[in-house]
């Protein structure tokens, strides 16, 4: 195993562990931690400690990740032809929906701006179940005829 590998799973069950205490501190809930003082010192290094960790953890994936992309061009162009087709997804979605304000039971006020943005995403979601369905069944109904 090369020291990238390593690094990456060493960085992975750190981040995992840090997540673990996050939300252990977390579900205690902010009237235990208003409540008594004496816990307050320790779960605040513990907060500073998981998210450090997490974020360590997250750079260092993503860069090893965009490390592997620029030194393998053939996997670059396919990632941002991936990502090219999502964008253009999300577009559709969006341009395909109506903005309308709406008053919320809350009594606040969702703009046609958010609204819009919204109903893009779950028509983006739509879109992509559909692309996902008919492409696993193209290929299904290939492979059954190949053989």
């Amino acid at each position: 195993m090369n020291i990238q590998k390593i690094i990456k799973i060493v960085a992975l069950v750190i981040g995992l562990i840090a997540v673990f205490f996050l939300v252990r501190i977390i579900m205690i809930g902010d009237e235990a931690i208003e409540t008594d003082v004496a816990n307050q010192g320790i779960l605040s290094s513990f907060i500073t400690l998981a998210l450090i960790v997490l974020a360590i953890a997250a750079i260092s994936a993503v860069v090893f990740s965009l490390v592997n992309l620029v030194s393998n061009p053939d996997k670059l162009k396919k990632a941002l032809l991936s990502v090219g087709v999502f964008a253009v997804i999300l577009l559709v979605g969006y341009f395909l929906s109506s903005g309308e304000e709406r008053i919320l039971s809350d009594g606040s006020t969702l703009t046609a701006t958010q609204s819009q943005m919204i109903e893009g995403a779950i028509k983006s979601f739509y879109i992509l179940i559909l692309l996902a369905a008919g492409l696993m069944l193209f290929f299904g109904v290939k492979k059954m005829l190949s053989k």
